[in-house]
């Protein structure tokens, strides 16, 4: 009776074990295969975005103001425009009863920003920058005067940002193109972001892999599995240990924006910080890139605990 029982229990040892494994191969499939879906289709969804104007993702901005007269007085009806100084892009907008205006999903760049309404003079914003992920704030005081005369103004640029309580900083283009860095890997430019550092050595995302620097960082006090990594709108995470699938070359990003909490509800998923990417365009002008990674026993230090110079 004894030995019926043994042999029962070894062959539902099996059986639960051989399940096991089953299960833990059936989940590396599907995880495999998810990865697979959305690095086929994020080049599907990026190409749509720039055929289509009504498509726009959250790696984008938005543009808002009050249009006022001289004496303060509010001017409905007015017509705000703006263009991108680089693709041409143009989109327009109207204030309301209020004077308020909006004008959402613009992608980021640098934009001319043109204010006019019947019996005032135009104001005009030659240069702004629209940041990722970011409400831009342009409020224009009009001035009594013939519709044809314009007048260039400086655009606006508040230290504090009032038109949203989220707490964050966008890496802007100049220091994602020349602060030098050992790998160009993304995530050594995020932890410029206040309140980020390097995960510890045991972390779970911490070792580097192949070279290329950390998977992860700590901001705001939260873990670096927690941090949600996003191109153009488009999860770039692994869906079992959320893991960074894809680390973008640095000569295609643009700007990226780290933000630490109180993000608004249109981010979810993820318990930590949300890193926003926006990709680089092109524009009406032919332009290019090239770097070398340039090694030698002359230029580069020895590891403190190397006795000699690594072979490059």
């Amino acid at each position: 009776m004894k030995a019926g029982v043994r042999e029962t229990e070894s062959i539902l040892r099996g059986v639960i074990k051989d399940d096991c494994v089953s299960l833990g191969y059936e989940i590396m499939r599907r995880t495999l295969l998810a990865s697979l879906l959305i690095g086929l289709l994020a080049p599907v969804f990026i190409l749509e975005a720039g055929a289509s104007p009504r498509m726009h993702f959250q790696s984008s901005a938005v543009l808002q103001g009050r249009v006022v007269d001289i004496n303060g007085a509010l001017v409905p009806r007015a017509q705000v425009s703006v263009r991108n100084n680089a693709t041409g892009l143009s989109r327009k907008g109207e204030t309301d009863s209020e004077g308020n205006y909006q004008i959402a999903a613009l992608p980021v760049g640098n934009y001319r920003v043109e204010a006019r309404a019947d019996g005032f003079g135009t104001k005009i914003v030659e240069h702004l920058d629209i940041e990722v992920a970011r409400i831009i704030v342009q409020d224009f005081r009009l001035e009594v005067g013939d519709i044809t005369q314009t007048i260039d103004v400086a655009s606006d640029t508040p230290l504090v940002e009032t038109a949203t309580v989220s707490v964050g900083q966008v890496i802007n283009e100049r220091t994602v193109q020349e602060i030098p860095l050992n790998g160009r890997y993304l995530t050594d430019l995020a932890l410029l972001t206040p309140g980020s550092v390097t995960p510890p050595q045991n972390g779970f995302l911490s070792p580097p892999t192949r070279g290329g620097g950390s998977l992860g960082l700590n901001t705001a006090g939260n873990r670096e599995e927690t941090v949600n990594f996003q191109i153009n709108g488009i999860t770039i995470n692994d869906q079992l240990v959320n893991l960074l699938l894809f680390n973008p070359p640095l000569t295609s990003i643009r700007e990226f924006k780290i933000d630490n909490s109180t993000f608004s509800a249109e981010y979810g998923r993820n318990s930590g910080a949300i890193v926003n990417v926006a990709t680089r365009s092109g524009t009406q002008e032919l332009h290019g890139e090239l770097y070398e990674f340039f090694r030698n026993d002359a230029l580069d230090a020895r590891n403190f605990f190397n006795f000699t110079f690594p072979h490059f």
